[in-house]
Order: structure tokens, then C-alpha cells, then sequence
């Protein structure tokens, strides 16, 4: 689950890491009333869960509350690679010396947390970590425990100064308590910078979280902004559906993620493009096989779907039954291929005998015909 800058920050705050001030706004009336409270330059920035908002405009300085209130109608309505700008965060703009980057991440590869930083924080940070990876440093730990020895040593690096090393090690402390205590998989501050005062400041802020863990923090989940998710999405999540919005053409209806994961591998081995995961799980209730052709075909450009069913604790029988309940309630405009094997598989195939369904028996099987249905080519 992700959230906003300006909850980021909240969080920040109350952890005793230091933010600007600053103060949300949905209409360029409050921005301005922010701006004469936090001026006289102030920063007016896009609040949704896109990255890369400078480069799209909807970051702007401003030096009255006139500017702050012209800068917000720039910016509110933008549509930044998908999500549109409902509310911006207006505060007290800094003086900054330098920029570096402090993240820290759940790093399943490593079984640990790993704490990323750099003096070259930024707008450009991603660009950074590829051509020039020798400029970010690594602290990795299998432990919860706040690796002091290790952040001190990186400390003075990140702005190439000792005198506000203690300063970065004391930031990286509370963001990493905040962090192990909120059941967090990422938070960034990018930028980190050194003020022209000499002090310490979280410029920006991003904090993602674990849902699974989301049931021990309902305050956490209270900030869930469903205007910045996919509406797909969420229903699949209602439905009991596991459901992932993918930019390719081919639907696929899988049960197991891990065979909807090797699904999804097959077909781009093959050539073609998966337009999602969804796995129906291990229900064998025909009605999730109904919900889960509205999702697939709620997206556009579907050529295809492919239903590959390895039947355990999952009826083959019964998903045939909710693959003819689908067919009978909805319009089903695409060629569906469908492979049926374990639990009840004889039953299920012979329910869909006479259909308009193209039965597979094997897997590659299943994948090339459903590529070659989605070019226009004959079962």
C-alpha cells in the first residue's frame, strides 16, 4: 500500500524527523492561505503516487501567495502518468546546499533490510543507480536491530562533510524504527538536504507498506487513498480475486500464483503479452469464474483469454460450471482457450463439450493456440 508525501511526512513528523512546514490543499484559494502562512517562498507540489512529478510539471516554486495560487490551478487536474492531481502540498520552500538520497527496503533476495543512500540524491537518482552504481552504498542486515556501526561509517559520505554526519545517522535511526514499526517494504527521502543553516531536512518523502501486515495498523490503512488505485483492483479484492492490471492482450484466469506466475512466463516466452494476473484462488465457487471475466474484460484491448486450471483443493467441474455461467450472463466478445487438468478434470471437459470454448491439453499447447487465436488464426 502506498500513501501520499504529505502523510509521509506526518509520519516523519511524529518519528521526530525534520520536515518543512507545510500544509495540504484541494483548491488554489488554500494554497494561497498556506502560502501566506508559510512564505514568502513557497513549493507547490502534485500529490499522487506517480513518481517523477517535477519532470511533469507538477512541482513549482512560488514567491507570493498570488504565485502559490496560480502555481496550485497549474498543477491541480494534471494528469501525471495516470493519476490525475486532486490535492497539492504547499510549504515552506528550503535553502539548499546539497541533496542525498536515504531508503531503506525489505530486500526478500537478501532475507534482510537493506539501507540505501547517496550524495547524489535527486530527481535523477534511478538514472544514477544505473550508469554509475559505485555512487550508492549498501547496509544489509537480517536483523530489525538499527545497524549503528555501519550508518555511521556511510554518514559523513552523503553530503561529504562530518560536521552533519550525526544529524544523518539520527534521521536513519528514527526512519528505521518508524519503518520496522509500521511494517513498511520501502521509504525514501529524496531528497535528504543539508540547509544553509547546517541542518538536517527530509525534503520529500515516500513510505509504502506491507499489507499483510496492514491488520496490526488500522491507522495505516485509514490512509489508503482508493482514488490513486486501480478500480479493478479493488473489486478483485472484494470478489476474494487476486488481481494485477498488466499492459499486454492476452487475459489470463489462472488458480495458484505460482502457476499464474508461470502462465504469465509462457506466454512472453512465446511471443505474446500477458494483460494480467488473476488468480481465482482455491475456491471452487462458479461465481468467481463470473467475476473474474468482468475484470478481464472490463480492460480494453483484450485479443484472447486464456484459462489454465491445475485442479487440487480447485474443482475442474466446477470452474466449467462458472465458465458456462459467464458465458450465459455476460457478453464474451474474445476466443477463450481452456485447460483443465487434476481434480475432476474428465467432468469439467465433458461439461464444456459443444461450447464455444477451445479446449488444450497440455500447457505449451494451451499457449500457443491462445496466441495464435489472438492473431486472428484458426483453433
Amino acid at each position: 500500500m502506498k500513501i501520499h508525501e504529505y502523510q509521509a511526512k506526518a509520519l516523519f513528523r511524529e518519528a521526530g524527523i525534520p520536515v518543512p512546514e507545510g500544509r495540504v490543499a484541494g483548491l488554489p484559494e488554500e494554497a494561497a492561505a498556506a502560502a501566506t502562512d508559510f512564505g514568502p517562498r513557497v513549493a507547490v507540489k502534485a500529490q499522487v503516487h506517480a513518481g517523477g512529478r517535477g519532470k511533469a510539471g507538477g512541482v513549482k516554486l512560488a514567491t507570493s501567495p498570488d504565485g502559490a495560487r496560480s502555481a496550485a490551478e497549474a498543477i491541480l487536474g494534471m494528469d501525471i502518468k495516470g493519476s490525475t492531481v486532486r490535492k497539492v502540498l504547499v510549504e515552506r520552500a528550503s535553502d539548499i546546499r546539497k541533496e542525498a538520497y536515504l531508503g531503506i527496503i525489505l530486500d526478500r533476495s537478501a532475507r534482510g533490510l537493506r539501507i540505501i543512500a547517496s550524495a547524489a540524491g535527486g530527481m535523477d537518482i534511478e538514472e544514477v543507480a544505473a550508469a554509475t552504481p559505485e555512487k550508492i552504498l549498501n547496509v544489509v542486515t537480517p536483523s530489525t536491530e538499527f545497524p549503528e556501526a555501519e550508518v555511521r561509517d556511510l554518514a559523513p559520505r552523503l553530503f561529504e562533510d562530518e560536521a552533519p554526519a550525526d544529524q544523518v545517522v539520527e534521521i536513519a535511526r528514527r526512519l528505521w524504527d518508524l519503518f520496522v514499526t509500521r511494517d513498511g517494504s520501502l521509504v525514501e527521502i529524496n531528497p535528504l538536504v543539508l540547509s544553509g543553516d547546517g541542518s538536517v531536512v527530509a525534503l520529500d518523502g515516500k513510505f509504502n507498506f506491507d499489507d499483510n501486515g496492514l491488520y496490526r495498523h488500522p491507522e495505516i490503512d485509514a490512509l489508503r487513498d482508493l482514488g490513486e488505485e486501480n478500480p479493478h483492483e479493488i473489486e478483485a479484492k472484494a470478489r476474494g480475486l487476486s488481481y494485477v492490471e498488466l499492459e499486454g492482450d492476452i487475459g489470463c484466469m489462472v488458480n495458484g500464483a505460482g502457476l499464474a506466475m508461470a502462465t504469465m512466463d509462457i506466454i512472453h516466452l512465446f511471443g505474446g503479452h500477458p494483460a494480467n494476473f488473476l488468480d481465482v484462488g482455491g475456491s471452487s465457487n462458479p461465481e468467481k469464474v463470473v467475476h473474474a471475466f468482468r475484470l478481464i474484460l472490463a480492460r480494453p484491448g483484450i485479443k484472447a483469454i486464456l484459462i489454465n486450471i491445475f485442479g487440487g483443493i480447485t474443482r475442474c467441474d466446477d470452474i466449467a460450471r462458472g465458465i458456462l455461467q459467464a458465458y450465459a450472463q455476460i457478453e464474451i466478445p474474445v476466443p477463450v482457450v481452456v485447460r483443465l487438468t487434476g481434480t475432476n478434470a474428465e467432468e469439467g471437459r465433458a461439461l464444456l463439450e459443444g461450447s464455444a470454448l477451445h479446449p488444450a491439453e497440455g500447457f505449451e499447447e494451451a499457449v500457443r493456440k491462445v496466441l495464435e487465436l489472438a492473431q486472428g488464426g484458426a483453433s
